[in-house]
């Protein structure tokens, strides 16, 4: 039986996205643009389908929201799978704006 390191969460703010990784391969990430100094626009979640079905994406986006909440900043959930982690943990509702028209187009617009 091999001894698996225990799945870390990294910020990577050159590429705008946190990573997860497994034993030194990135298993996912959560990409996000900052939009003034206090939001952070979460659009897309990814784990790779050799990682999928370990709970990994939740891992993720905890460890992601934790780094936003230290970092003095608020989360809008564009994307489907943080929006719907961050209606089954209503720890995070103090750090989380709702998504608006404005919101959405501004993002669309930061990805052309």
């Amino acid at each position: 039986m091999t001894n698996q390191a225990a799945p870390t969460v990294r910020h990577v703010p050159d590429r705008s996205r946190y990573e997860i990784e497994v034993d030194g391969t990135t298993a996912g990430f959560t990409a996000y643009r900052d939009r003034g100094e206090r939001q952070r626009v979460f659009y897309h979640t990814k784990v790779f389908e050799q990682f999928a079905g370990q709970g990994l994406a939740s891992r993720l986006v905890r460890g992601a929201l934790d780094d936003v909440r230290r970092a003095g900043r608020r989360v809008v959930p564009v994307c489907p799978y943080v929006k719907g982690f961050l209606e089954k943990h209503d720890e995070f509702a103090d750090i989380t704006d709702p998504v608006t028209p404005d919101a959405v187009q501004w993002i669309e617009a930061q990805l052309k």
